[in-house]
């Protein structure tokens, strides 16, 4: 679906946006991706610009808790960064909070790997009583980390955008969205052709490639599995992707 640049959704005026799609421990991409958006922001430097990190930035890939130290600590020049809440940060923060009930599931979808990037074992560790199981995890997980994370948004507004993790309820006022749905959701929002007001810009569900829609754009490229992780840039009506793989970087653009 190609817009006309007259009709196309547009960011704030003087501002430009760069989205960055599901991480999940992978250091090596994301060093790449921030070089290539950093250079681009030198060569081509806008008053206002943020970089947005659409959650997901934990659990599968080899080195979550690398990311979530690269990403606290970050502080581009030329550029703000900004987060916004997935549905593994908030597993992994339930957990750390108590909710142990839920370790054999997180371990299962990647937080056995986060566990590993921490020095934690977690074989066998679901069998040991809930006040060590969670001795072991906050030993281990730093509060810093802790805290970086529970300050994650849970949108983002940019002009005729948003950026959210996992999707929107259709026919729901942003005001009254769950933050399930917003961290969750796939279906019915994946396939829903209304316009929302917005374009929703998300991550969550992967795709080989950028799934464009009309009312919707969704960079989760599978980083973990692919070896590729996806930037969207807005600015004005224009906008393009960034991808880093482990054959190098590109832009493209989406006009």
């Amino acid at each position: 679906m190609i817009f006309k640049r007259s009709s196309r959704p547009a960011g704030p005026r003087g501002r430009r946006a760069y989205a960055i799609g599901d991480i999940h421990g992978c250091l090596d991409l994301l060093d790449r991706l921030l070089e290539e958006i950093e250079a681009e922001i030198a060569e081509r430097p806008k008053q206002k610009t943020g970089i947005v990190f659409l959650g997901d930035i934990i659990d599968r890939g080899p080195a979550s808790a690398q990311v979530v130290e690269r990403l606290r600590t970050y502080s581009p020049e030329g550029a703000t960064a900004h987060f916004v809440m997935g549905n593994h940060e908030e597993v992994m923060l339930r957990v750390v909070g108590g909710e142990t009930e839920m370790l054999p599931s997180w371990l299962r979808f990647g937080g056995a790997e986060t566990l590993r990037s921490y020095g934690v074992e977690p074989r066998g560790l679901v069998t040991l009583p809930e006040e060590d199981i969670l001795s072991r995890l906050r030993r281990a997980i730093p509060k810093e980390h802790v805290d970086f994370l529970q300050g994650f948004a849970d949108s983002i507004s940019f002009g005729r955008y948003l950026f959210v993790h996992a999707g929107i309820r259709p026919g729901v006022h942003l005001s009254e969205q769950s933050q399930s749905d917003l961290r969750w959701i796939r279906d019915p929002f994946l396939d829903d052709p209304r316009d929302h007001g917005f374009v929703v810009v998300h991550g969550h569900t992967i795709t080989n490639t950028v799934d464009v829609a009309e009312n919707r754009i969704g960079i989760d490229t599978g980083a973990f599995c692919t070896g590729r992780l996806t930037a969207l840039g807005i600015e004005g009506s224009e906008r393009w992707l960034i991808q880093a793989g482990n054959e190098g970087s590109e832009r493209i653009s989406l006009d």
